[in-house]
C-alpha cells in the first residue's frame, strides 16, 4: 500500500506552523500596502514620477547590506526572537513614517531601516521552518508559504488603493505598523522558542565569511543561487505591467491583470510542485526555468490581451521552479550556517529582480513593451540553460 503524500492540510495541522503562516500573512500584505501608501505620498507631494521611483528602488538597496550583514543573526541567537525584534523595530519606523509633515529625506532614512530587517526576518524564518516541519513536512510548508506571499502582495496591491482613498497615506502606513506588531504577537504565542544553532562563539564577521563561504565552496548551492537569479529576467513582464496595459488600450484593471496573471500561475506550479514526490524535483528546475522565459517569447508576436495574460500565467507557473531551488538550498545548508548563507542567497536574488526592472524599465523608453518582454525571454533562456547545465554538472557522480 502507498503512503499518502503529504500535502498542506498535514502542515496546517502543526501549530507553530500556523503561527507562522498568520506572521507572514499579515506582514506580507501590510507591505504592500506601505508600497502604494508611500508612491502615492511621495508624487503627492513632489509630483515627481522620479521620486516616486527612487523611493520604490529603496526597498531594494537595503538588501544589499541587510541579506550578507545581518542575516545571520538568527544563527547566533534565538530564531523567534530575532523575528520579533524585526517585527518590533519595523512597527515602531512605520508608525513614525505615518507622522503628518514629515520631511522627505526622513521618510526615505526610515524607510531604508524597514527593509533592512526584511531580509533578517526571512532568514530567520528559514532558519526556523525546518525545525517546525522536519522531514517530509519541509517542501509543502514552504510551498505554502511562498504561496502565501505571492497571495499577500497581489492582496495589498489590490487594497492600496482602496485602503488609501478610505483613511488615507497615514492611515495606511499605520495599518502596515500595526500589520507588523500582529505579527510579532502571533509567534510570541505560537511559536516556542529555540536556542541559536551557531554555539561555537565564533565572531560575528567570522561567521558572515563563513556563511560566504557556505555559498561559495559549494557548486549545488551556487547553482541553485544561479537558478533563483534567473527571475531577475523574466521579472520584465511585471516590471512594465503599466506601460504594456497601455500598449493593450487598457488602464489600471489591466495592469491588476497582467501583475496577477503571473502571481496565480505561480500559486497554481507551486501547489503541484509539492505534491511531486523529493526524488522528481530535482530534474525539473532547469526545465522549468527555461519555460518560465521561454513563454515570453510569444510576446514577439505582439498578442492580444487574453493571449498575453495566458503566456504570463504559463510563465509564473514555471517560474515556480523557485520553490524547488529554494527548499533544496536551505535542506542542503549546513544549520549552524543557515540563516547567513540564506541571507546571501536572498541578497543575490534581489540584486538581479532589482537590476531586472530597471533595465526593463530603461529597455522599454525606446522599444514596445512587447518587445522587451519578448528580449527579456530570450535573454532568459540563454541564462537558464547556463544555470541549468551548472546544476546537472554540480550532481555528485551516481555509484
Amino acid at each position: 500500500m502507498t503512503a499518502r503524500a503529504v500535502g498542506f492540510r498535514d502542515v496546517l495541522a502543526v501549530t507553530e506552523f500556523r503561527a507562522l503562516f498568520s506572521a507572514q500573512l499579515v506582514s506580507v500584505t501590510g507591505d504592500q500596502l506601505a508600497r502604494v501608501a508611500l508612491s502615492i505620498l511621495v508624487y503627492d507631494r513632489t509630483n515627481s514620477p522620479g521620486w516616486a521611483a527612487l523611493t520604490y528602488a529603496l526597498t531594494f538597496l537595503p538588501d544589499l547590506v541587510g541579506g550578507p550583514l545581518l542575516s545571520g543573526l538568527a544563527d547566533r541567537h534565538p530564531p523567534r526572537a530575532v523575528m520579533v525584534l524585526s517585527d518590533g523595530l519595523r512597527a515602531l519606523a512605520v508608525a513614525v513614517m505615518a507622522v503628518p509633515g514629515l520631511p522627505l529625506p526622513a521618510v526615505a532614512a526610515l524607510l531604508v531601516a524597514v527593509q533592512l530587517f526584511n531580509p533578517v526576518w526571512n532568514s530567520a524564518r528559514a532558519a526556523l521552518l525546518p525545525q517546525v516541519l522536519p522531514g517530509e513536512t519541509f517542501v509543502p510548508g514552504m510551498g505554502l508559504l511562498m504561496m502565501l506571499v505571492q497571495a499577500g502582495q497581489v492582496a495589498g496591491f489590490a487594497l492600496g488603493g482602496l485602503l488609501v482613498a478610505a483613511i488615507g497615506t497615514g492611515g495606511a502606513l499605520l495599518a502596515d505598523a500595526a500589520s507588523f506588531a500582529l505579527s510579532a504577537v502571533f509567534l510570541l504565542a505560537g511559536v516556542r522558542t529555540r536556542p541559536p544553532r551557531e554555539t561555537s562563539g565564533v565572531r560575528w564577521w567570522s561567521h558572515v565569511r563563513a556563511g560566504w563561504t557556505v555559498v561559495a565552496g559549494d557548486r549545488r548551492r551556487l547553482a541553485l543561487v544561479a537558478l533563483g537569479c534567473v527571475s531577475g529576467v523574466y521579472i520584465a513582464g511585471e516590471a512594465i505591467a503599466a506601460p504594456y496595459a497601455a500598449e493593450l488600450g487598457g488602464g489600471p484593471v489591466v495592469v491588476g491583470l497582467l501583475l496577477g496573471a503571473f502571481a496565480l500561475g505561480n500559486v497554481a506550479g507551486m501547489a503541484v510542485l509539492s505534491r511531486i514526490p523529493p526524488p522528481q524535483r530535482g530534474p525539473l528546475l532547469g526545465p522549468l526555468a527555461v519555460l518560465a522565459c521561454a513563454a515570453l517569447l510569444g510576446c514577439v508576436l505582439k498578442p492580444d490581451l487574453v493571449a498575453t495574460l495566458a503566456l504570463f500565467t504559463l510563465s509564473g507557473v514555471a517560474g515556480s521552479y523557485n520553490l524547488i531551488a529554494n527548499t533544496t538550498f536551505v535542506q542542503l545548508t549546513p544549520e549552524t550556517q543557515r540563516a547567513q548563507a540564506f541571507g546571501f542567497a536572498l541578497t543575490a536574488l534581489r540584486v538581479s529582480q532589482g537590476l531586472g526592472v530597471v533595465l526593463a524599465g530603461v529597455a522599454a523608453e525606446h522599444v514596445a513593451p512587447h518587445g522587451v518582454v519578448a528580449g527579456a525571454g530570450a535573454i532568459g533562456v540563454v541564462a537558464a540553460f547556463g544555470a541549468a547545465r551548472l546544476w546537472r554538472r554540480a550532481q555528485p557522480e551516481p555509484r
